[in-house]
């Protein structure tokens, strides 16, 4: 019969014929042969399926092999022993050579044809050695693919015990060695499809044995951290990522990144290798895997890696985002990348070039898929262009091809950068480190103490925190200029772009202190914040004038010399500005006006002094303040003798020894304080229009709304010392007014009116008074009520514009039945001569913790809040919102309920900081409020308030232009190199701590406080959470921090 066969296949029959004879040569297996004729026919049968010249040989021979073996089942058996299969899986059959697949396809049928023979457990037993010699032969893929068919079908054939750990690390090592040459199509599916058989064996392998798993994980990580420049490891092996358990990531991870033994050049040849698997179609979790490397090695602070391969490697991964089936993971990649590098912008340059052309090929297809893609690319790049402010010529391009994509908010891109930071990834992988250095979750940057220098550190916060006047500091061309406006420009940029937890102003300081101010040692905040604007407005002031004189010189006008341009610029510090073109920033920002009107008893004579002022100094209410003053001798207490100052600007020499000197203010007004000595408190207020001077001298004028004698639980409100200190008063006994019509000292009345508001208004809270007694400053340690929003009375006067700030007028008072306001007033609406309330806005909050100016520590409360907002309704809407009437006009009071209301407005009081030195926190606005009320020692001391809905003159065209793109503006070339090389400082000082502290680990105490809330210690405290330096809270002779 086998001769018959043999015959058949090589003769030139048609082949329906053959295939008629080859049927009944099949249906004759049934019949009985002896052993040889069954041995010829196997021979013949095995011969045709291995070297077969076509289709129709090898499918005969597989027809008639399977139908003889079946009914012939002892002979096959026989035939198909130990030796022979060795034969072929070492020799191979006849011209066949032993690594030919089709020898593999043999034997896996053949194993199929004998699975319920005894001598079948021999084969298994041999084949368990073979394959793991043909495995470290390094097969080509499709001979693996082949053997992995035979060992997924028959798994006893897989190496056992010790061999099967040393199978799947060969295996992996076969894997990294396959490599497909050609770029078709078909081509390239049949390789993809044997890799994957190749890897889901592994697979199977791995969950029947997990003790295969961690060696085979580390065979695939020797493979690509390998440095050795002759062999590159296949992408194949990105095949196995996805069979990875996803819950081994934190202990592999951990591994990897604390194993002293891997070296930094094999780290990022691994993480390189990673992002290139981003490639491999149809793999899982490849991203997953390589942002969990990129956050654990953030974790152990190994910036040197993560620089290297973000640059090297970012624009492959962006490349990516062009194939369909490997976007998704490509962008989240991208996406880590981008966001944690963020130290400098040149990652995200490398890619700027080539988002435009992606974007337009992406819109054009159509697809639904696209557009949900570009969604997530456009919030990306929105993110980074927030981030990189400074470069608009590379993003309005940008901005142009994304303009149809929704833009997400600044609060959304703000808590994305803060998460995404490499500083701001926690550690979980050596949990006895101390807590790492790097941002807090808030993701502002702390100001380091240098010594008893918390006043400076509380006064920048708060003034950074006033986005208006920051985002006008950073937008100044200051190129050349060594000025302190140019100090503080830096000190704001690296407030806002720095990746240290908190940075060291030394500069700033030196450059800042009043010369007065002794080093390390106790200083007050008001005070330094009173000279730093001043100083910042004279240097402004003088800078313009060598502007204009640079200018006459080219002109060939005569020369002149430094004292006259400091007399010029002392000249345009006296001379009242008429526009805001005239002003200087400082004006712009904190600069207001105060009327002061006196009018003598005896002889209605009046006088008008218009003065600028950069922040009002409310004194107490004195039947509130006597009793709590700390410490305070009544018999002694200035404010117990005359009723308590009122502070303008700065306090009387006599009362605060030591404080601002006013001569070397520009515009801060103290001629009020020293006019408005402590008087008792008015009796009475009127309309303004119905104003006129009673014939008693001893008359007095009382607020009916301002409290006379508070009771034990009433809280002032900054509201009430706001109308005390617009009050109304009679200038009697020693404060007795020099009436120069009368040429005498007369009794007289004096009021006072806002008449131009700032955009930001500063108020200090006097606090500090000095005891005549003990000659040392006590501290008032009452509570204040801050109000969230804050009416400002302000009457706008423009009879008197032309006049000069400060000038007297007499009236005849022939006509008694006329009010002086009627005369002194212009004709208008009767609205036009009442204050109109314009609303504020708080901004931030100096707290002073402590008992006497002598001791204590400064800390600051603060948030973002700029001049255009929410539409705001007044207080005086509120039903229990009430008016004052006053001799100059209404003071608005805004009452309780109007604040709890606020409160709940989540617009309002979201997102407050707390700045306490290094430490940022997040807070609330309750927990501002009730400061005082949970640390007693701890006070409200300087107020930042907001204009609210106002637009400042000098941003017209920054944002409305699209060039800043996150509200901020662009920073100078200069800056930005500045920041960019101390934040590659910053990375590397911190990956030498983590090495340092990493070989240390082991006697490495676990024992740290976390940078937790503010709830148990108050956050003036020097205790482990507070922001001080040593002493104890308690302690009376702590210097301020």
């Amino acid at each position: 019969m086998d001769k018959i066969l043999e015959g058949l296949v090589s003769s030139s029959h048609p082949l329906p014929l053959k295939r008629v004879i080859v049927r009944k040569v099949v249906e004759s297996a049934e019949h009985w042969l002896d052993e040889a004729q069954c041995e010829a026919m196997f021979d013949l049968t095995t011969r045709l399926i291995l070297e077969g010249q076509d289709h129709f040989q090898r499918q005969v021979g597989h027809q008639v092999l399977e139908a003889y073996a079946r009914y012939h089942r002892p002979e096959f058996e026989s035939f198909f022993n130990k030796t022979f299969v060795l034969g072929l899986l070492q020799q191979g059959y006849h011209s066949l050579d032993r690594k030919d697949v089709a020898i593999l396809d043999y034997i896996h049928n053949g194993l199929k044809l004998i699975m319920s023979c005894p001598s079948v457990l021999d084969l298994f037993s041999l084949l368990q050695v073979e394959v793991l010699r043909m495995v470290c032969e390094r097969p080509e893929p499709q001979l693996c693919a082949r053997l992995s068919d035979l060992l997924t079908d028959f798994v006893q054939c897989i190496p056992k015990g010790k061999l099967s750990i040393t199978f799947c690390q060969q295996l992996v090592r076969t894997i990294g060695h396959f490599q497909c040459q050609s770029t078709q199509e078909k081509e390239l599916r049949e390789y993809v499809s044997q890799v994957t058989k190749v890897s889901n064996l592994l697979q199977n392998i791995w969950k029947a044995e997990p003790s295969t798993l961690l060696p085979s994980l580390q065979e695939i990580f020797a493979s690509i951290s390998s440095t050795d420049a002759s062999f590159e490891p296949s992408v194949a092996l990105a095949s196995l990522v996805q069979h990875i358990p996803l819950q081994m990531i934190t202990v592999l991870i951990r591994s990897l990144t604390t194993d002293p033994n891997v070296k930094d050049a094999s780290m990022t040849q691994a993480l390189c290798r990673m992002i290139d698997w981003l490639s491999w179609p149809l793999a899982q979790h490849v991203d997953t895997w390589v942002t969990a490397l990129l956050k654990g090695l953030a974790g152990v602070q190994k910036f040197t890696i993560l620089i290297d391969v973000t640059l090297l490697k970012i624009e492959l991964v962006f490349n990516r985002l062009w194939f369909p089936l490997v976007r998704p993971g490509a962008l989240a990649v991208l996406s880590h990348m981008l966001l944690s590098f963020q130290h400098s912008p040149e990652a995200f340059h490398v890619i700027v070039p080539h988002v435009v052309h992606l974007v337009h090929s992406l819109r054009s297809d159509g697809l639904p898929s696209s557009t949900a893609f570009l969604v997530q690319l456009t919030e990306l790049i929105h993110c980074m262009m927030y981030h990189y402010s400074g470069f608009p010529d590379l993003y309005e391009p940008i901005l142009e091809a994304v303009k149809d994509f929704p833009k997400p908010s600044e609060e959304k891109i703000k808590l994305i950068l803060n998460q995404s930071a490499w500083t701001s990834q926690s550690n979980a992988l050596a949990s006895c480190l101390s807590r790492l250095s790097g941002k807090s979750e808030t993701g502002k940057t702390g100001l380091i103490n240098l010594g008893n220098t918390c006043y400076m550190n509380s006064v920048i916060q708060a003034l950074f925190m006033a986005t208006d006047f920051r985002r006008q500091v950073l937008s100044l061309n200051l190129n050349g200029c060594n000025s302190l406006m140019k100090k503080l420009q830096h000190l704001f940029a690296f407030l806002a772009h720095t990746q240290r937890e908190a940075y060291a102003p030394r500069i700033f300081f030196e450059a800042s202190r009043p010369p007065w101010f002794t080093p390390r040692s106790q200083q007050d905040c008001s005070e330094y914040l009173r000279f730093l604007l001043d100083r910042l407005h004279e240097e402004e002031k003088i800078l313009k004038v060598q502007a204009s004189r640079k200018l006459s010189e080219s002109l060939s006008c005569p020369e002149t010399s430094l004292q006259e341009v400091a007399g010029q610029a002392a000249a345009l510090t006296a001379a009242p500005y008429t526009s805001d073109g005239e002003k200087t920033l400082i004006e712009t920002m904190f600069g207001g006006k105060l009327q002061t009107h006196i009018c003598c008893l005896n002889c209605r004579s009046t006088s008008q002094k218009v003065e600028a002022f950069t922040d009002l100094s409310l004194a107490f209410c004195p039947s509130s303040s006597v009793d709590n003053l700390s410490f305070q001798d009544p018999a002694s207490s200035p404010n117990a003798q005359d009723g308590g100052p009122v502070g303008f600007c700065a306090s009387s020499p006599s009362e605060e020894p030591g404080a601002y000197d006013p001569v070397t203010a520009a515009f801060v007004c103290d001629s009020a304080l020293s006019e408005r000595r402590a008087g008792s408190p008015p009796d009475k207020f009127c309309c303004a229009e119905n104003t006129s001077v009673p014939s008693e001298p001893s008359k007095n004028f009382v607020n009916k709304d301002v409290p006379q004698n508070l009771g034990a639980d009433a809280t002032p409100s900054v509201t009430d010392l706001l109308n005390y200190f617009l009050a109304p008063e009679i200038l009697t006994g020693d404060n007795q007014y020099y009436c120069e019509n009368c040429a005498s000292l007369q009794n007289a009345e004096k009021t006072m009116q806002i008449t131009e508001e700032p955009e930001y208004l500063i108020l200090t809270l006097l606090r500090f008074s000095y005891d005549q007694k003990y000659h040392v400053r006590r501290k008032i340690l009452d509570n204040v009520s801050l109000p969230l929003v804050l009416e400002l009375p302000v009457k706008r006067t423009t009879s008197f514009s032309s006049l000069s700030e400060s000038w007297s007028i007499d009236v005849d008072f022939t006509d008694i039945s006329e009010s002086l306001a009627k005369k002194l007033k212009p004709s208008g609406t009767e609205e036009d001569r009442c204050p109109r309330p314009v609303p504020y806005l708080l901004s931030s909050v100096v707290v002073h913790s402590g008992v006497s100016s002598e001791s204590g520590h400064y800390y600051s409360y603060a948030r973002n809040v700029t001049g255009t907002g929410a539409p705001y309704r007044p207080c005086h809407h509120h039903p229990e919102a009430r008016a004052l009437a006053s001799a100059q006009g209404h003071l608005l009071e805004s009452p309780s309920a109007v604040v709890e209301q606020d409160l709940e407005n989540k617009e309002i009081s979201k997102e407050w900081f707390l700045f306490n030195d290094s430490r940022v926190t997040f807070t609330s606005f309750q927990s501002v409020q009730k400061i005082t009320s949970r640390f007693p020692k701890d006070t409200a001391y300087v107020l930042l308030y907001r204009k609210q809905n106002s637009t400042n003159a000098l941003s017209g065209n920054n944002s409305a232009s699209g060039l800043w793109v996150n509200g901020d503006p662009p920073l100078q070339k200069e800056l930005m190199d500045a920041i960019t090389k101390d934040n590659i400082l910053y990375l590397q000082e911190q990956e030498l701590n983590a090495r340092a502290r990493a070989l240390q680990a082991a006697s490495a105490s676990c024992s740290f406080r976390p940078n937790g809330f503010d709830d148990n210690d108050p956050p003036g405290s020097c205790g482990p959470t507070g922001g001080g330096g040593g002493g104890g809270f308690n302690t009376v002779s702590r210097l301020v921090f």
